[in-house]
């Protein structure tokens, strides 16, 4: 009994001794993986220097761009036909264009000053074209074309308002603007006594100024124009205050996307289809380049 007993115990420390080994290895494993993981993540961050859209593009055999629904002008969505139309959907066409020979092979994913940059960097889209203002602080999270249109900040209010321009804000008045959208840094560094609301988009702050919830609303002179000719009650006063230098926004990184996009741009200036594009969609000719 005693001998079976022994082998028994011999037996189960031999189990114990290999569940042992099992564990450590399993230890072993897990103290590996970090490393594993930073070399991966190491690959990422080489994979996200070197961030080949253009390839995807052709592989996938369409652009996607990121455009706003909501500006006219810009990128308004007719809730009728369906249909986007705007300044920035011919830029996105004429890159679908330059990049594979057919400016129908665009899908427009919509895009609001809030979420534009985030649906860029998780791969969602291949490039921003709303009217977005190129600063040093989203030069760290993106890298941008050359300006491809320039813009300034206004002020839109109702045709009889005492509102006259950026200095007749104050403690009293309430101004109306976007999330995400440089004019509310803007506004609250030169009328900081001003009450402002924030808007998901838009038309939300349009409608919030014709249903007399604000005094003012601002952003680009360039989108208050479209909202000037989509009601013609409310107009612009006072000069602009900033300089809104419009950029596509590209993944950082991918200089050659960057470099395809400013090719296409110089390309269409020089050729004179930028100019007819601004003024099918502005009523005038761009400004000189000084």
């Amino acid at each position: 009994m005693k001998t079976k007993k022994r082998f028994k115990g011999s037996k189960l420390s031999l189990l114990f001794m290999l569940m042992f080994v099992i564990v450590l290895a399993g230890c072993g494993n897990d103290e590996a993986s970090p490393a594993t993981g930073s070399s991966g993540t190491s690959g990422g961050q080489e994979a996200s220097e070197n961030i080949d859209t253009i390839a995807a593009i052709k592989e996938r055999g369409k652009v996607i761009a990121g455009v706003k629904y909501d500006t006219r002008l810009f990128g308004l969505k007719d809730p009728i036909s369906g249909n986007v139309e705007g300044f920035d959907i011919d830029m996105a066409k004429a890159l679908a264009k330059k990049i594979l020979g057919d400016e129908t092979k665009v899908e427009l994913k919509e895009v609001t000053s809030k979420t534009r940059t985030p649906l860029l960097q998780n791969g969602e889209i291949d490039i921003i074209i709303a009217t977005m203002t190129i600063t040093e602080d989203r030069k760290k999270e993106v890298d941008f074309s050359d300006v491809y249109f320039n813009a300034g900040q206004s002020l839109l209010v109702a045709k009889g308002s005492p509102i006259t321009g950026i200095d007749s804000l104050n403690a009293d008045t309430t101004v109306l603007a976007v999330k995400g959208s440089t004019s509310v840094t803007n506004i609250k560094e030169k009328a900081p006594d001003a009450k402002v609301l924030e808007f998901e988009n838009y038309q939300e702050a349009f409608t919030a100024l014709k249903a007399n919830k604000g005094d003012v609303l601002t952003t680009d002179n360039s989108i208050l124009l479209g909202m000037m000719q989509d009601d013609p009650n409310f107009e612009m006063v006072g000069d602009i205050f900033t300089d809104e230098p419009y950029g596509m926004a590209i993944r950082k990184g991918d200089q050659q996307m960057v470099d395809t996009v400013n090719e296409m741009l110089q390309e269409m200036k020089d050729s004179g289809e930028y100019d007819e594009l601004y003024e099918k969609w502005l009523g005038t000719s761009p400004p000189s380049a000084e």
